[in-house]
């Protein structure tokens, strides 16, 4: 278990989203994980949510970081990683009840997070969850200055990545068909925000 890949930032967060994210999972039967990294929330969430089926995605070239901690998952709720780029339609399975996606927003290009929302205008059913994890800026301002310091890492490190406003990612949302249920605040500057399909 020592070898696995390792997220310091799911290690820290992964208590404080469970809380957040399971009184609104209670009447869903399967989730979809956009981006699921390391599959560390994948893991401690099919743990913690056993009456949950827990579907990790990567980027191809990313699997072969998720696969070895979700190969040493000892439960029978979690499926096999699928590889999703969000930017190629139609996506490889049929989006359930809920998405759920973590620190991806900021790390994928805006073209990216434009194609989600588009496809899961397409291709969700009315009542779907997607409840998103991540740092915002509202009114194009920074919520505090340890955000605008990773912003400029983030930058620094790829141009097209950049902590993205709310209410352009609210908007691509709406145009979905997908309205705000909550905005809650996070540990470490950090949002939870959970849109549900309604047409």
């Amino acid at each position: 278990m020592d070898n696995l890949p390792f997220s310091q930032a799911c290690e820290n967060n992964k208590a404080a989203i469970l809380e957040a994210i399971a009184p609104r999972l209670l009447a869903v039967d399967e989730v979809l994980e956009i981006g699921s990294g390391t599959g560390q929330h994948a893991c401690y969430f099919a743990e913690n949510l056993p009456g949950l089926l827990w579907q990790p995605t990567e980027l191809d070239e990313n699997r072969n970081v998720l696969q070895p901690r979700l190969q040493e998952y000892g439960g029978n709720n979690l499926r096999s990683a699928i590889s999703l780029d969000v930017c190629q339609h139609p996506w490889p399975l049929a989006i359930p009840q809920a998405v759920f996606t973590a620190n991806t927003l900021h790390i994928m290009p805006f073209e990216a997070v434009q194609s989600l929302f588009t496809y899961l205008g397409e291709a969700s059913e009315v009542g779907t969850l997607l409840l998103v994890y991540g740092p915002f800026n509202y009114e194009g301002r920074y919520t505090s200055e340890s955000n605008a310091s990773f912003d400029d890492w983030l930058r620094a490190r790829d141009a097209r990545s950049a902590i993205r406003d709310f209410e352009q990612v609210d908007a691509l949302a709406r145009s979905a068909g997908y309205a705000l249920v909550e905005d809650r605040a996070m540990p470490a500057n950090n949002r939870l925000l959970l849109w549900q399909r309604l047409v």
